[in-house]
């Protein structure tokens, strides 16, 4: 079971979210794949403002996200609906915010409520906000990975901040067509290649850990008990078993 989890991490973030990580190759994509290319971005959008800000509230327990920042999709990329008190900021990542060669990158269900504290908002969601700018402006993933690859080198994209994490803990959560609602989690970011570090993916580990070289960095996530509206999650030997977002 632990092997399966693994491979949702390597395949996507969403996040982380994620929103989302990518170190196991995804199936080619043929002309006939469904999600060959991008949607119109309209698509990609909640049509009511309301509720996205509720959505993405509800990726963290009340006591973090009704003090937070809270942003939502538009044309032009995200932008600040409600201002924050804690250092916290939730939004929805949509399909793009995984490595672009997850199978759904241009999945337009993908809904992925994500939390980021104060260190991954400042560090790690900037590169979440440029790739929702390229995909905005009708950028291809080719475009999308060469541009985050010079952000980092150019030091454009900030380098990932000590103490980066975040919860994904809504129960409403879209991962994939396969995993609608995955399992609530915490994850942390981490800069390069960490996973021997923490010890994750060992046996008996609770951690699980995925390196994800196009965004040069290592998410660790841990599972936890409950939902964020409290109600108890699904075992682990519920969980999916197919590789998705996570």
């Amino acid at each position: 079971m632990q092997t399966k989890a693994i491979r949702l991490l390597a395949l996507a973030i969403l996040a982380q979210v994620v929103l989302y990580a990518a170190s196991v190759p995804a199936p080619a994509q043929g002309p006939t794949a469904p999600y060959a290319a991008m949607a119109p971005l309209g698509q990609y959008m909640i049509p009511d403002r309301a509720s996205e800000i509720a959505l993405a509230r509800s990726a963290a327990p009340n006591s973090i996200s009704d003090a937070a920042e809270v942003l939502v999709l538009g044309n032009d990329g995200y932008s600040t609906a409600v201002k924050g008190t804690n250092g916290f900021v939730c939004l929805v990542q949509r399909s793009w915010a995984a490595a672009t060669d997850f199978a759904e990158f241009w999945n337009p269900k993908i809904l992925a409520p994500i939390c980021l504290n104060a260190p991954a908002a400042r560090s790690y969601l900037q590169i979440i906000l440029m790739k929702t700018k390229l995909v905005a402006a009708g950028k291809s993933k080719v475009e999308i990975a060469q541009a985050v690859k010079s952000g980092l080198d150019s030091k454009d994209l900030p380098p990932l901040e000590s103490g980066a994490m975040c919860y994904m803990m809504s129960k409403r959560q879209y991962l994939s067509d396969e995993n609608k609602s995955w399992h609530p989690h915490m994850m942390w970011f981490v800069p390069g290649d960490a996973s021997e570090s923490w010890g994750a993916n060992l046996p008996g580990s609770p951690t699980l850990a995925a390196n994800d070289p196009e965004e040069r960095l290592t998410i660790f996530l841990v599972w936890v008990g409950h939902w964020s509206d409290e109600t108890p999650a699904p075992s682990e030997h519920a969980a999916p078993t197919q590789h998705k977002m996570n």
